[in-house]
């Protein structure tokens, strides 16, 4: 008997409604909210195009939408990347960076950065670049690493990335040493937010979150199969090997994407996954889609507080989800600790 991996739930039950709702409201609050405020009926007007403030219009359109959009596709891809790691592994302490995602795409930037590239478009844009390719680059020599005799044994993979990260973070520091210039930018952009704004830094990231939020979506049955275990999920007709290398390519693809784009931003794919498996079961074909919904408006709320705290000045993103989530982080290892996860 073979059971397809592809399958979604047939209806569209209350938590999604209140999801998007909820991330409506954060979509406006990150639009209004910032160092100059647009009232609400400004902010209408400014969206249906009906305005006459032109310097409204310039900050919704030009400044303000595009890193909405920006920062709710990076909490999208880094919640649904932690959802789908922390179904893998079996484990809800799993996150977006157990496999030194994070540490490689750091890397890759502060190489990019020590080059020194001009302050023009393109060479702006070396930054995520570079940052993009080590992220790949990373996952697939750990990838390459923890496999034995043709599979990923889970506690290879884990292994392998804590090492990678750690080499990755000493090589990191040691260019940062070495660094003049650029030493401030590199800090800002591994204490995560978003340094690149505009429609085209938006829409490059769109193409690879589609690809790679739309596999962990559809795969999120093979995911309810592999929490009996591999032998029994086989059993089932699930072909093991098959799923786990298409789950692990399509997380660490959206990890890496958001990274390359936001820095490093902890904690999103650790909290978010684990609220929703609380508050709406442990199915992974709804916890799935509610943890992207859910990562964005998170993501979203974060941002505006990262605004207004210090304003005029603005915090790092990662400095805001690092305050919320190691709490969170602690309580998640207690209670695993207690139910004899670890």
């Amino acid at each position: 008997m073979v059971i397809t991996i592809y399958q979604l739930p047939s209806t569209m039950p209350r938590p999604y409604l209140s999801s998007f709702i909820f991330l409506l409201i954060a979509l406006l609050l990150s639009l209004a909210i910032g160092s100059i405020f647009i009232p609400p009926e400004e902010l209408w007007r400014a969206l249906s195009g009906t305005t006459n403030n032109e310097t409204f219009r310039i900050i919704l359109w030009d400044i303000r939408l595009p890193r909405t959009i920006l920062i709710a596709l990076v909490g999208a891809a880094l919640a649904g990347s932690g959802a789908a790691y922390q179904g893998l592994f079996r484990n809800p302490l799993a996150d977006p960076y157990l496999i030194g995602v994070a540490s490689g795409a750091g890397l890759g930037a502060i190489l990019a950065m020590s080059v020194q590239w001009p302050y023009t478009q393109l060479g702006l844009l070396a930054v995520p670049l570079a940052a993009f390719i080590a992220s790949l680059l990373t996952v697939y020599l750990v990838y390459i690493f923890a496999n034995v005799g043709g599979t990923v044994p889970t506690t290879s993979l884990i292994l392998a990335g804590v090492a990678f990260s750690s080499f990755a973070t000493s090589l990191t520091s040691f260019l940062m040493l070495r660094s003049t210039g650029e030493l401030r930018r590199a800090i800002g952009w591994l204490l995560g937010g978003v340094s690149l704004i505009g429609w085209d830094v938006t829409l490059a990231l769109v193409p690879y979150l589609l690809i790679g939020l739309t596999t962990l979506v559809l795969n999120g049955y093979a995911l309810n199969l592999l929490q009996f275990g591999d032998d029994q999920a086989l059993q089932m007709g699930l072909n093991v090997r098959r799923a786990k290398f298409i789950i692990i390519v399509a997380a660490s693809l959206v990890t890496a994407a958001a990274v390359s784009f936001a820095g490093i931003i902890g904690f999103v794919g650790l909290i978010v996954p684990h609220v929703v498996r609380i508050w709406w079961g442990v199915d992974y074909r709804r916890i799935i889609p509610l943890s992207i919904v859910g990562g964005a408006s998170a993501l979203l709320l974060a941002d505006v507080l990262a605004r207004v705290v210090l304003a005029p000045r603005e915090l790092p993103l990662g400095i805001v989800t690092a305050l919320a989530g190691a709490p969170f982080f602690l309580w998640v290892l207690r209670k695993a600790k207690n139910q004899g996860i670890w």
